[in-house]
């Protein structure tokens, strides 16, 4: 597995997150959807990561978005046949590092209730349970996390 930071707007890239949200659309109604499009990933403040086979296939991928007071996980998304092999928990580590070296010492996310995966995988990286933050609503569909990180 190759973990870098790439652009977004690639044809496999963007198939990533055209998988995603087929997979979250069903799960959710219109105005639970949180995620952003590939014109935010690609902005200088982001971080996009993406997670590559030996064959360089698209495994993977995620962003964090670094504002002034906290960066933001968005995006998560690793292929159903790839899951349980460690790609998720490599992307985080990834990303985590990657905004320390930018001097984040928050991060945080909104997922929804109905992924429990992603939130065993938030609990085991350490993402504690916290109230709304940014824009977001008081959405009883999601659950929102914060964990803290060392700057380097």
């Amino acid at each position: 597995m190759h973990i870098a930071l790439e652009p977004p707007a690639q044809p496999d890239v963007i198939a990533l997150i055209d998988e995603l949200d087929a997979y979250q659309k069903p799960l959710y109604p219109l105005e639970s959807h949180y995620g952003i499009d590939i014109a935010a990933l690609a902005q200088p403040h982001v971080l996009f990561a993406v997670a590559r086979d030996e064959a360089r296939r698209a495994m993977g991928c995620a962003a964090i978005v670094v504002g002034p007071d906290y960066g933001e996980l968005k995006r998560m998304f690793v292929r159903p046949q790839q899951r349980g092999g460690g790609v998720a928990r490599a992307l985080l580590a990834f990303l985590e590092a990657r905004a320390a070296a930018q001097g984040c010492t928050l991060l945080t996310l909104e997922t929804g209730i109905r992924q429990p995966e992603a939130l065993g995988l938030y609990e085991r990286s350490g993402f504690q349970r916290c109230g709304p933050f940014g824009n977001y609503p008081n959405d009883p569909l999601s659950v929102f996390m914060r964990k803290r990180i060392e700057a380097v």
